[in-house]
């Protein structure tokens, strides 16, 4: 049997997988094809935004939480399956929680990449996604996502490396996400002048530091139908999510409009490419 079209994309905590690449989940699933989420961590280091259930026995569960507020938002978005990659959140940069023995920061590089490696290899995906080098925001498992699916992506096609981890499987494409700087900018003016809030209200916010150049952009993914589950999907994740902050208290038209878009920049393709102007609508381009 012809390997079927397959999707892998790696994110670090329950709800990226959401913010990142819910419509993209969304979209291919509806197409048939095969999508796989790997989550490196439990975020176990997040914050419970909501107050009413923010109390110090949350706190000491957050793990099992938010394990299954992520299984019910992969419901919703689709997705076939879900893996972990077995390590402990690091917390945002600069925490104590980075020295955790166990957390993903701390993490042997090999080790990481042999787990990676044997999804790979026992998916056989050909397309693979994760974030940038910055991480998206500079977050130390985000970072490590992207370390990881690099080093993954040549390690699983060469047979001589991890030879447990099963059978060698060269992925076709290898992506990261991005979120263009300019288009990002008129998403939050726009909001703004609505009177909603943003993230330009915060004088520390530095928008270079979660954003990519726009000419760096390569693939645009059409997302405005699943829009509703994507909102739905978030809702899920309650322990992260405030309903009255920007992405859940968005008009129904600056959701579609600003944020109906996913984006993604092509690092590595091992196929032919068809012959295209402006921006690859697929991820399987040069695949069907």
């Amino acid at each position: 049997m012809e390997n079927p079209l397959t999707l892998m994309i790696v994110h670090a905590h329950p709800d990226d997988e959401v913010i990142g690449s819910g419509g993209t989940f969304a979209h291919y699933a509806k197409e048939g094809v095969q999508t796989v989420l790997v989550t490196a961590t439990l975020g176990e280091e997040g914050e419970i935004v909501v107050k009413e259930i923010d109390t110090p026995e949350n706190h000491e569960r957050l793990a099992e939480i938010r394990r299954e507020e992520l299984r019910r938002a992969t419901d919703i978005l689709g997705i076939a399956r879900q893996e972990f990659l077995g390590y402990r959140d690091s917390g945002m940069d600069g925490r104590e929680s980075n020295a955790h023995p166990e957390c993903f920061h701390q993490a042997d590089p090999d080790e990481a990449t042999e787990r990676l490696v044997k999804l790979i290899r026992a998916y056989r995906p050909q397309v693979l996604i994760s974030y940038n080098a910055h991480g998206g925001y500079g977050h130390p498992d985000h970072i490590a996502c992207y370390k990881t699916t690099q080093e993954a992506f040549e390690a699983a096609a060469d047979p001589a490396r991890y030879p447990e981890a099963g059978p060698a499987w060269a992925v076709a494409k290898l992506y990261e996400m991005n979120r263009p700087r300019e288009r990002s900018r008129q998403a939050w003016e726009a909001m703004r002048a609505r009177g909603m809030k943003t993230p330009l209200d915060n004088p520390d916010y530095k928008i270079e530091n979660y954003t990519a150049p726009d000419d760096v952009i390569t693939t645009e993914i059409d997302v405005a139908e699943y829009m509703p589950l994507k909102r739905a999907a978030l809702l899920e994740h309650r322990t992260q999510i405030a309903t009255d902050g920007p992405f859940l208290s968005m008009p129904d038209d600056i959701g579609r409009t600003w944020f109906g878009t996913e984006y993604f920049t092509l690092l590595q393709s091992r196929v032919p490419l068809p012959p295209r102007e402006g921006y690859e609508s697929d991820l399987f381009a040069g695949l069907r």
